[in-house]
């Protein structure tokens, strides 16, 4: 290697995880050692070749693409990339089992087995690093590889990346102020168009070319006979994941950020390109246009690589749960489309909705399916024949992607959860009115609802339904309660802990049934006591928070308990995942550490004293 190129070299390999954690003499030796690559689009490396010193392989420029054998995805690589560490565990055979390949032209940097085994010698912690790399291996059909760049921008926040440069013009301007406003004083692409204090509307620099210039419309005219009418917008805590799925939903290059009602931001498409290697990304686009519920099922292995990935990478239990809502989101929608592409268009409006884990952005791998039909109220005993038909592909396509049919039957193909707005409103006037069991059982599947296709304002007419029905009938809140604390949290664990008695689960812990469950429970009832139309726990939480209904210890202690449950929960399901098993919540307690029984004492412990405090506040008078 020429010397003239070794500063170079050594600043690109410093910023690299983990040789930034080594000194500069000991970099400076290594580097000396590098060899480069240079392939064209197409070439692979030799991996195999027997008389050839080992290497580690890091992508300097463009990408690699791993490939198992039988010619499916195991990773893809960019810059700072590293592969073919394998071989530095030596009962590993390093390369068995995949190629890789340039997908563009690719400059490969390559470190020889012994230089970095003179490393290891002075720095044992670089070797340890290396060490633990070597026993990955996902068991699924796709091997799920982020940087840490892809997932520190896909799992931030929009607030944290839009651009605080956009138009904000009202619908009675003209067109030609409002270029004037986009183009020369704020040089955005994008204005967000307000009538009468609300979001009507939206125009870009791309639809002024083709529905302004390329038709002569005159720019005299107001901006809102070219505008896109109800535009989609993004809210600033929401996750850039989603804001990306959006986009290739709708096909759309620009998102309003809005909080309140007022716009703070734009989301563009130039805040993504560089990173559209996200796999859960890759996912969906692929969900998206699938062609039959065969190809759906065999997206399950991917489904289950991301998964682990996300808990195996420590990412918040929140944003895995957003994560695979997402992709449950894609997959619904798909199979709904495929049945109408069926059946034929519907006869009269309806509205898909998901209810439970599913509506509250929950989901995990143990997510099975609540869903229901809200149909219009001109609805015909024949239109109902084929939604029920409809219902009967979408319900059964989910099942045969791996989501679970409900053993309750709260699925839109049951008679009774396909019915017009009308009769939905008649449920939960009932339901609120005459809290007995059976009607707490099936409120509790649909308080929380969410729109998933269709008329979204069904969702939000029966929402303002079940609200008004409360405040006529406060003593709902004190038979939610009662309900809620009929199970209590195992504050004896490990002393008297409670374990199932029988069945295949006997002397285990369901952590769902005694922590999860009890926490959703009081979220739903601290939610519903201040008015909150958001579904997920952890933001019921913080609306009652934020209304004083929750005080700022007990909202922190009951967050900080439901992430770390969740956390325990995602890492016992990842384990019997790897372990090719089924995944449950049902754990035994002598695979327990002292430090999970710890903390776990103190989740229990939050759980019971927010019981006390919901049966003080929310209990008879």
């Amino acid at each position: 290697m020429p010397q003239s190129l070794l500063p170079n070299i050594m600043l690109f390999i410093s910023q690299i995880d983990p040789f930034d954690k080594i000194d500069k003499a000991e970099l400076r030796e290594l580097c000396a050692h590098v060899k480069i690559c240079y392939l064209g689009k197409g070439e692979k490396v030799d991996l195999d070749e027997v008389d050839k010193e080992k290497s580690l392989y890091i992508v300097r420029t463009g990408s690699m693409e791993q490939r198992k054998t039988d010619g499916v995805l195991r990773a893809r690589l960019g810059p700072e990339d590293l592969f073919g560490f394998t071989f530095l565990n030596s009962d590993v055979n390093d390369n068995e089992g995949y190629y890789a390949t340039a997908i563009e032209n690719t400059l490969l940097y390559l470190i020889p087995h012994s230089a970095l085994q003179t490393l290891f010698k002075h720095s044992p912690h670089v070797a340890e690093h290396f060490a633990s790399q070597a026993q990955v291996r996902l068991k699924s059909a796709l091997d799920v590889v982020w940087s840490n760049k892809e997932k520190g921008l896909f799992l931030r926040r929009v607030g944290d990346i839009a651009t605080g440069r956009i138009a904000i013009v009202t619908a009675d301007m003209s067109i030609k102020k409002v270029a004037h406003e986009m183009r020369n004083v704020l040089r955005t692409s994008c204005a967000v168009i307000y009538k009468d204090s609300q979001i009507v509307g939206l125009i870009t620099d791309r639809d002024m070319t083709k529905r302004v210039i390329a038709d002569g419309v005159s720019v005299d005219r107001p901006i809102e006979d070219v505008m896109t009418l109800s535009p989609h917008i993004i809210k600033p805590d929401d996750l850039v994941l989603h804001a990306a799925s959006l986009m290739m939903q709708y096909n759309i290059r620009n998102l309003p950020v809005v909080k309140n009602n007022k716009v703070i931001g734009l989301l563009t498409t130039s805040h993504l390109v560089q990173n559209h290697r996200m796999q859960a990304i890759f996912l969906i686009d692929k969900i998206k246009y699938a062609g039959s519920t065969t190809v759906l099922a065999s997206f399950t292995p991917e489904r289950q690589a991301i998964f682990e990935a996300l808990v195996e990478g420590k990412v918040a239990p929140e944003t895995i749960g957003k994560v695979m809502t997402m992709i449950m989101d894609a997959y619904n929608r798909r199979l709904i489309q495929i049945a109408i592409d069926k059946l034929g268009p519907p006869p009269c409006e309806f509205s898909w909705i998901v209810a439970g884990s599913h509506a509250r952005n929950e989901v995990h791998m143990l997510s099975d399916q609540d869903n229901a039909i809200v149909l219009a109220d001109n609805a015909t005993d024949n239109d109902k024949i084929y939604f029920k038909h409809l219902a009967n592909l979408v319900t059964h396509g989910l099942a045969s992607c791996h989501y679970s049919l409900c053993s309750g039957n709260y699925m839109a193909s049951t008679p009774k959860w396909c019915q017009s707005l009308s009769i939905w409103k008649a449920y939960y006037k009932k339901w609120v009115a005459n809290p007995e069991y059976e009607c707490l059982l099936n409120i509790s599947v649909f308080l929380e609802i969410r729109t998933i296709y269709g008329n979204a304002d069904y969702e939000t007419e029966l929402r303002h339904e079940l609200h008004n029905n409360i405040k006529n009938n406060r003593e709902f809140l004190s038979s939610l309660v009662k309900d809620a604390v009929n199970t209590n949290p195992p504050l004896g664990i490990f002393n008297k802990l409670v374990l199932e008695k029988s069945g295949e689960n006997k002397k285990t812990l369901d952590v769902k049934k005694y922590a999860i469950n009890l926490i959703i429970d009081l979220a739903r009832i601290y939610g519903l006591a201040v008015e909150c139309d958001l579904s997920a726990t952890d933001e019921r939480f913080k609306a009652a928070n934020e209304k004083g209904m929750l005080s700022d210890d007990s909202f922190k202690n009951i967050i900080g308990a439901y992430k770390f449950i969740l956390s325990f929960r995602f890492n016992h399901q990842l384990v019997a995942l790897k372990q090719g098993e089924e995944p449950n919540n049902n754990i035994n307690p002598d695979h327990f550490g002292s430090f999970e029984r710890k903390h776990l004492k103190d989740a229990f412990r939050i759980i019971a004293d927010l019981q006390e405090a919901a049966k003080v506040r929310f209990g008879s008078r």
